[in-house]
């Protein structure tokens, strides 16, 4: 089992490597602890890109994360995609590597788009065969992610985080909790976000991501172009309380600022996740080892 990212990250926030700022990266090593990085614009066997990130991964650790794998779909799973991704995780031995729980894919065409499951038994069953035969591939657990949604399906069985849930457990791998994603959605859908935290119970959980949104008026679009909201920081403190200082990240994909507004924000959330783990130890409860509140 690869969990290293519980061991050797635990407690940290990172940040998204972005092209805009390989050369501040480079020039400065910035005391970020760690990147994320989205392996499918490093698919190819060289080209500068690659030769940042080589660079770039000789002084941090990094994680892979995806949109390619369509774990959803019911296309044939793209092995060649997969074979070049193997390759790249020998290539830069990322921490963890991680997609999203979705479906991107129908009759071959790629639509670029995250789209939602329907929250079926059946859904569970085929996603979760999917997920295994991927992890069986590259000779590890990946994490999935759960994706903002603006839709819903009326003949859904469970709700999206007893549907997360038990794609994990089927699957036997991780998830890569999205806190941003969670309020979205229940924007959208009228549900209570505390209630996803509250729903998941499962150690599972390997990594938080934060973000910022665009507020439409009618709903909220996960853009990936602001600063962390404050309804998403309070969620996040809710996540810390549950399951720990698991290891964060701040993504930001549209409008990207200057690195040191990247490194801001993690500082936020590192002082929101260093206050939770210093209160933890003087106040969480103790009785014959077992610590209580968890």
């Amino acid at each position: 089992m690869n969990d290293k990212l519980r061991t050797d990250l635990f407690g940290s926030v990172g940040v998204g490597l972005r092209a805009c700022h390989y050369a501040h990266v480079e020039l400065n090593y910035p005391a970020i602890p760690w990147f994320e990085v989205l392996s499918d614009n490093y698919l190819f066997d060289g080209g500068p890109g690659l030769r940042h990130l080589e660079k770039i991964r000789a002084a941090y650790p990094v994680t892979l994360h995806g949109v390619g794998m369509s774990l959803g779909s019911t296309d044939v799973l793209n092995w060649e995609y997969f074979r070049k991704l193997k390759s790249l995780i020998q290539r830069v031995e990322p921490v963890m590597v991680s997609d999203h729980l979705c479906w991107t894919s129908f009759g071959g065409q790629y639509f670029h788009e995250l789209l939602p499951l329907p929250y079926t038994e059946e859904a569970v069953r085929h996603t979760a065969g999917r997920i295994r035969a991927v992890q069986d591939f590259l000779g590890q657990r990946i994490m999935i992610e759960n994706v903002s949604s603006y839709f819903s399906c009326r003949y859904a069985e469970l709700n999206e985080w007893e549907f997360l849930q038990a794609v994990a457990d089927e699957a036997d791998c991780f998830i890569l909790l999205d806190i941003n994603n969670i309020y979205v959605s229940a924007r959208s859908h009228h549900f209570n976000p505390e209630d996803y935290i509250a729903g998941l119970n499962s150690r599972r959980i390997r990594q938080f991501h934060l973000a910022g949104f665009e507020d439409r008026g009618t709903h909220l679009l996960d853009t990936h172009s602001a600063p962390v909201h404050a309804p998403v920081w309070e969620l996040f403190r809710q996540a810390l309380s549950k399951w720990g200082a698991i290891p964060a990240i701040i993504e930001w994909d549209n409008q990207i600022p200057a690195f040191e507004r990247l490194q801001y924000e993690a500082a936020q959330a590192q002082e929101i996740m260093t206050h939770h783990v210093n209160f933890a130890r003087v106040s969480t409860p103790v009785c014959d080892g077992i610590e209580f509140g968890k």
